[in-house]
């Protein structure tokens, strides 16, 4: 009989998680019921010797239990090559020391573990300016330094939105109008007058009647249902953090042209799990880091899509010892 899966996970405090919400619960409790062995670290645990990566691992056990989810072992020092996959899913903010996470993890995968998601793909693909790789799917976007060129482009269009490109969870978006008096210093705001680079796009005003829609993408094939997340009539964010609200629906037609434009190239570069933020027939954003949205789906349509991303692990795993 064969071993069990070794799968490790690399995630915030797993203390600190809300479990009705929490998409790695879902992958790790889908994971525990092939039969996988679980391993639990957090960025905190890993390092790098001599060119080897290493984490201090804790064996863990999973329950959907709201009150006890979770139980951990004793952890132990192992190199992650040791692993048969792992999960990286270390929420942003994507700052240097994600980096030197992900040099960490890319050692692990060249010495044989499958690292979900890819390190390169972590580090290549921030999520709000990967999308200049498919202009097709994506809203009139400026990604700048230039204050001036904001302007501009904000006369262009009208009503724009404004973000940095390492936020989460809705944190420091703006949408200005054309006459707002506030649009210089949120320019000045997130460019820290012209040192740093922000994104700018068209407004869509689809958000208010559609709201701002994950579509989950597994090893390069949408979910069939996506979760829409409607702002609330005092906010213009769609992100659940920001207090949206989401309702799950399923995908139409737009969303799986979109998901087939995109889904193939991300799947090919080793992104097996990804979540697509679509508005109106747009995307805004392509989440590569730790996408969001299982529970909500699963719990409206009686899906496991952790089940399919498991599905798509092993798939990967038994194609590497053909």
């Amino acid at each position: 009989m064969p071993a069990p899966v070794r799968l490790g996970v690399v995630m915030d405090p797993i203390a600190a998680i809300k479990p009705v919400k929490d998409s790695t619960l879902a992958m790790l409790l889908a994971a525990q019921s092939r039969g996988w062995e679980l391993l639990y670290a957090e960025q905190r645990h890993l390092w790098l010797r001599d060119g080897v990566a290493y984490a201090r691992l804790a064996p863990l056990k999973v329950s959907d239990d709201p009150k006890a989810w979770f139980t951990l072992g004793s952890p132990r020092a192992e190199p992650l090559g040791a692993l048969d996959a792992l999960l990286m899913r270390k929420d942003p903010p994507f700052d240097t020391e994600y980096i030197y996470s992900t040099y960490i993890l890319e050692r692990a995968e060249t010495a044989g573990c499958l690292v979900v998601n890819r390190p390169q793909g972590l580090r290549d693909m921030n999520e709000k300016v990967y999308t200049a790789w498919f202009p097709e799917c994506c809203a009139p976007t400026l990604i700048t330094r230039d204050m001036d060129d904001m302007r501009a482009f904000m006369k262009e269009h009208g009503k724009v939105v404004c973000k940095p490109l390492e936020g989460m969870g809705g944190k420091s978006i703006f949408v200005i109008d054309q006459g707002d008096k506030n649009a210089t210093v949120v320019f000045e705001t997130l460019t820290d007058y012209g040192k740093r680079y922000a994104i700018v796009q068209r407004y869509l005003p689809e958000i208010v009647t559609s709201g701002d829609t994950r579509v989950i993408l597994v090893d390069g094939e949408p979910v069939p249902f996506a979760l829409a997340r409607m702002p609330t009539e005092a906010d213009n964010r769609g992100n659940l953090a920001a207090g949206a609200t989401g309702v799950a629906r399923p995908l139409n037609e737009r969303d799986r042209w979109l998901a087939a434009k995109i889904g193939p190239k991300l799947r090919d570069l080793g992104m097996v799990f990804v979540g697509l933020d679509v508005i109106g027939d747009y995307v805004t954003e392509i989440n590569v880091t730790s996408p969001t949205g299982i529970r909500e789906i699963d719990k409206a349509y009686h899906t496991d899509i952790g089940g399919l991303l498991m599905d798509a692990i092993a798939r990967r795993l038994e194609a590497r010892v053909r």
